[in-house]
């Protein structure tokens, strides 16, 4: 849900200030895609950092 929000705020580009429209949206897409992937980077991390977990737990139980 969160990544969904991000994105879609990401997509409209506003205070260009001094950059054209075209390179303003530009710019705003690749914020959007750089801040994309490091929520799905960490998103990612956690779940093997808790797979690991799980797993080194399970075999110590045995």
């Amino acid at each position: 849900m969160c990544l969904v929000v991000g994105i879609h705020s990401g997509s409209h580009a506003t205070h260009c200030g001094t950059l054209t429209t075209q390179t303003c949206q530009a710019a705003a897409d690749v914020g959007t895609t750089i801040g994309a992937g490091i929520v799905i980077a960490l998103w990612v991390a956690v779940d093997v950092i808790l797979g690991v977990t799980f797993l080194v737990l399970r075999l110590s139980r045995r």
